[in-house]
C-alpha cells in the first residue's frame, strides 16, 4: 500500500483533577490553532501570566513557521515556490520527525500529499476543484517525501511539492509548551490541545498518574466517555473520522473517507479512529495515529504488533455495522477496567 491521507477529527476528552491540596495546581486555559487548550502543572516560581505569554509566543512562532493557513508563513512561501526560505528549528524538527514516520510506515504517512488534499477542498482552500483523471495523475506525480530534503537550512526539492505538516503540528505545539515548563524545572504537568495530550510526572494532589479519557464514538453528535486511562510520562493522540462518516446503503457499514494517492480519489475505510499512546513526544504519536488510520484496520494491527513502544486503541465498524475495539497487546494496565 502506498500512502493514504485521512480527514481527521481529534476525539479525546481531557479531565482535569481538582482535588483540594495544600498547594493548588496552576491552571491555564486558552485558544490556539482553532481549538482550545488546557495546561495544569505543579511547582515552579513563574507567574502564570508569564507562563501563558511565553507559551503563546511559541505557538505564534510555530504558526509563522508551519501554518498553511497563513499566507506569509515559511511553509506557505515554500509551497509558493520560494527556494530561498531558511527554515527555523521548528520546521526542521517537524520535517525530520515526518521523515522518520514516512520511512517507518513505508510512505503511508506523507506530508507532501497536500496538493491532493487541496484539490478535493479539504485544505486551506475549502472550495473543491474540478478534477479529472488527467489532473489527478499530474498531482500524484508530485507527491513523495522521498523527493525532498533539507540542506543548509533550505528545502531542496526534486520537483515542486506542497507541504502540509498539520498531522504533527498540533502535537508539536504541546511539546513546545512542555519543554518550556521543563526548562523551568516544572516536571509534573498535563497539557491538552484539542484532545491531544502530553503528560509528565503525576498529579501531585492525588499522588498518582494523570487521569484522561478517550471519547466514545457516538454517531448522533453527543459526547460521552469510552475509556478512562492513566498516563505518566506519556503522550496520547487520536485521529478519527466518526463525526464525518458515510453509511453504505446496502450493508449498513460505516466508513470514513480518505484520499488514496494511488488513484487520487477519496476511498473508504471502516477504521473509524486510532488512539496512540507512547513515551514519546506528542508530535510523534500524532503522526503515528494519522498514519495508522490511513493504513486501514488490517495493516494498523500489523504495525502495532511490530511496535511494542506504541500502545494502540482502534475503533472500527464490523461487517454488520457495529462498533468494535481492538487493543494492542500492551494496553493492559493503562486503565482500571475495560
Amino acid at each position: 500500500m502506498k500512502l493514504k491521507l485521512i480527514l481527521c477529527c481529534f476525539t479525546l476528552v481531557f479531565f482535569s483533577c481538582n482535588s483540594k491540596i495544600s498547594t493548588n495546581p496552576h491552571a491555564l486555559h486558552g485558544k490556539a490553532f482553532g481549538t482550545t487548550f488546557s495546561i495544569t502543572y505543579f511547582g515552579g516560581d513563574l507567574a502564570e501570566d508569564r507562563v501563558a505569554d511565553s507559551i503563546y509566543a511559541r505557538f505564534d512562532r510555530l504558526n509563522q513557521s508551519l501554518s498553511t493557513y497563513i499566507e506569509g508563513s515559511d511553509i506557505s512561501k515554500i509551497n509558493q515556490g520560494d527556494s530561498n526560505v531558511v527554515v527555523d528549528a521548528y520546521f526542521t524538527e517537524v520535517f525530520e520527525k515526518s521523515k522518520k514516520i514516512y520511512r517507518e510506515t513505508k510512505g503511508v504517512f506523507d506530508p507532501t500529499i497536500g496538493a491532493l488534499v487541496n484539490a478535493w477542498g479539504f485544505g486551506p482552500n475549502s472550495a473543491k476543484q474540478k478534477v479529472d483523471s488527467l489532473y489527478l495523475d499530474a498531482l500524484r506525480a508530485k507527491i513523495g517525501f522521498n523527493k525532498v530534503s533539507l540542506r543548509n537550512g533550505k528545502v531542496v526539492q526534486e520537483q515542486p511539492v506542497y507541504f502540509d505538516f498539520n498531522a504533527l503540528a498540533k502535537g508539536y505545539a504541546l511539546d513546545l509548551a512542555g519543554r518550556y515548563l521543563e526548562a523551568h524545572r516544572i516536571t509534573n504537568y498535563l497539557i491538552e490541545i484539542g484532545g491531544e495530550i502530553r503528560a509528565r510526572g503525576k498529579h501531585l494532589g492525588k499522588d498518582k498518574a494523570w487521569t484522561v479519557a478517550i471519547e466514545k464514538p457516538n454517531f448522533d453528535g453527543t459526547r460521552s466517555i469510552d475509556k478512562v486511562i492513566h498516563l505518566t510520562n506519556q503522550s496520547m493522540a487520536t485521529s478519527g473520522g466518526y463525526r464525518k462518516f458515510n453509511i453504505d446503503s446496502l450493508t449498513g457499514n460505516k466508513y470514513i473517507h480518505i484520499i488514496d494517492p494511488q488513484t487520487g480519489y477519496p476511498s473508504q475505510s471502516n477504521l473509524l479512529s486510532v488512539s496512540i499512546i507512547a513515551a514519546l513526544d506528542c508530535a510523534d504519536v500524532d503522526g503515528y495515529a494519522t498514519a495508522l488510520l490511513a493504513m486501514g484496520l488490517a495493516d494498523a494491527k500489523m504495525f502495532l504488533s511490530e511496535r511494542p513502544d506504541l500502545i494502540g486503541v482502534l475503533v472500527y465498524s464490523d461487517e454488520t455495522g457495529n462498533l468494535k475495539h481492538f487493543l494492542s497487546s500492551n494496553f493492559e494496565g493503562l486503565n482500571d477496567s475495560f
